[in-house]
């Protein structure tokens, strides 16, 4: 059992802030139940449906309820994380980082002591509002203690790679780390090797192909059944009780989705073990997961999630998620361009131009890969445009165009230019331009542990609509991820939704449900409707 695995156990381990399923508040309602195994609420959901009268063309509104219970497992047990690409950037920074958090690692600066934290962590830097108090005061907690979650601290790491190189030595080769905390924290890392991954040099760019030198041979039913028997001997090592497995490597150029080869489960089961070789290695991993019983997460823009995979995982009943980490100027442009149609503010044209030196940048300087990356950036804007009918005619749309450059020079450190462009009163032109440098493996890091701690409680997440109903998980895509992913991948027939802080919001309100309290909203009538 590798150093990261058994920190626990370790002498010298900093106690967390707070243990995994620790929680700020009970509630104290009848319609709230607590258990030494679960939390279960009465949940009545409130909405309204519109219907439009085909000759007045007047819109009719009608309030409604739905009645949901929500049951929520409180213990957490021993949670495990398998990174595709643990070598790489991202998976080594979020390894070494987690290892400082656990130990209470800290490091010299120029600027004196720095100590760890998950700062850029929505679940572990961020508070959410619960309510008031006897003064009218607002009362905050926590994000990650609203409903019993995982603490980083305690998930056991482990994973894949194509390159051979220990996760100490990959740290050292992805130039992201204090030079001060890699050499604290290089010797457990060095014990850490990836697993033997999957390579298939037409999905990625040639320019990889020297680091390909730990690769799991065979046909691709034959990787798929190791990679099953990675997922299972990995859970049983370390005792787990469930294995997330989340893509953090190199962007794959998209697969060809065709009937016949990925529409179905079973299409793209047999496609597999015909060795087609428009089966990605992402989908592979994908389809191993979910034959565990491990959810998969897709933190790169390709379209692993196929229309196979949507099946298969729903008729698993194994959570997916994805696309794409959103972590520096797709956040920031979901964010702007909601604010500007949200102020009756016409975005014409939005410029977005990155250039970075780290591999990411290497891989996806070869066109078909950027095309991945160009397709998941591209769609961030459509439903808050789609929204407002009085700015934008149907099929209009914004001016949107995207640029990606390989400089090596300035490593992990990208910059991003922004500029929008939009229509203003009487015609006018308003001009908004943006420089952002992103540390981009820094920023990654957070969303893998973000990613990671709202799967595995929704693996703890029943719910039902009657009392003499069937429990039943929440639907297989987790679109509740959204907030973390560029091009969020969602349920058939349900709409994206890209507006930042609507996806915050809706994961706030969702847990509030798990726990019988209303939702947040800001009307704050006791400081409005008052004599």
């Amino acid at each position: 059992m590798s150093p990261i695995n058994n920190l626990a156990n370790s002498a010298d381990a900093a106690a967390p802030a707070t243990a995994s399923g620790s929680t700020a508040f009970k509630v104290d309602s009848p319609s709230v139940r607590y258990t030494d195994s679960s939390i279960e609420s009465d949940y009545v959901y409130d909405s309204t449906v519109v219907s439009r009268d085909a000759a007045s063309g007047k819109y009719s509104a009608k309030p409604t309820q739905v009645h949901y219970k929500f049951r929520t497992k409180t213990n957490v047990g021993r949670v495990g994380l398998m990174m595709v690409g643990w070598g790489g950037n991202n998976g080594s920074t979020v390894t070494a980082s987690i290892l400082a958090n656990k130990k209470g690692i800290s490091w010299e600066t120029r600027k004196g002591t720095q100590e760890p934290n998950y700062f850029g962590s929505l679940m572990m830097a961020s508070t959410v509002k619960l309510g008031v108090d006897e003064q009218l005061k607002d009362v905050y907690v926590p994000f990650n203690e609203v409903v019993p979650m995982a603490h980083p601290n305690d998930i056991v790491i482990g994973g894949w790679d194509i390159n051979s190189k220990n996760i100490g030595d990959a740290m050292r080769r992805a130039q992201v780390l204090p030079v001060d905390l890699q050499r604290r924290v290089y010797d457990e890392l060095a014990e850490l090797k990836p697993l033997p991954s999957v390579y298939y040099p037409d999905f990625i760019a040639a320019n990889q192909e020297e680091r390909a030198d730990n690769l799991i041979g065979g046909t691709k039913q034959e990787q798929l059944d190791h990679l099953r028997k990675d997922i299972r001997d990995f859970k049983q090592a370390n005792g787990l009780d469930r294995v997330i497995v989340m893509w953090t490597a190199n962007t794959e150029r998209y697969a060809d989705v065709a009937v016949g080869l990925n529409d179905t489960a079973d299409n793209l089961l047999q496609s597999i073990a015909n060795g087609h070789s428009e089966v990605s290695p992402s989908t592979l991993f994908a389809v191993a997961s979910i034959l565990e019983g491990a959810p998969f997460i897709n933190g790169s823009p390709q379209n692993t999630l196929v229309p196979g995979v949507i099946e298969l995982a729903e008729r698993e009943h194994t959570f997916v998620g994805g696309d794409d980490f959103k972590s520096g100027q797709t956040k920031i442009k979901s964010v702007l361009a909601e604010f500007l149609v949200n102020a009756g503010i016409k975005p014409l044209a939005i410029t977005s131009y990155n250039h970075l030196g780290n591999n990411d940048g290497c891989n996806l300087s070869a066109p078909a890969q950027f095309r991945s990356k160009e397709i998941s950036k591209s769609s961030v804007v459509d439903d808050m445009v789609g929204a407002n009918h009085l700015l934008y005619k149907k099929g209009e749309h914004p001016d949107h165009t995207i640029v990606i450059k390989y400089v090596p020079s300035v490593g992990d450190s990208k910059r991003a230019m922004d500029e929008y462009v939009s229509e203003i009163f009487m015609g006018g032109l308003n001009t908004i331009s943006l420089y952002n440098t992103c540390e981009d493996s820094l920023l990654a890091s957070p969303l893998i542990i973000d990613l990671f701690m709202m799967t595995e409680l929704m693996t703890r997440v029943t719910y039902r609509q009657g009392d003499d109903a069937e429990w039943l998980p929440f639907h297989s895509v987790l679109s509740i991820l959204s907030y973390m992913l560029k091009a969020p991948v969602v349920a058939p027939n349900t709409p994206v939704v890209n507006a930042l802080a609507k996806q915050r919001m809706a994961m706030e309100n969702i847990l509030r449900a798990f726990v019988g309290l209303p939702p947040n909203n800001e009307m704050m009538l006791e400081h409005k409707a008052f004599h």
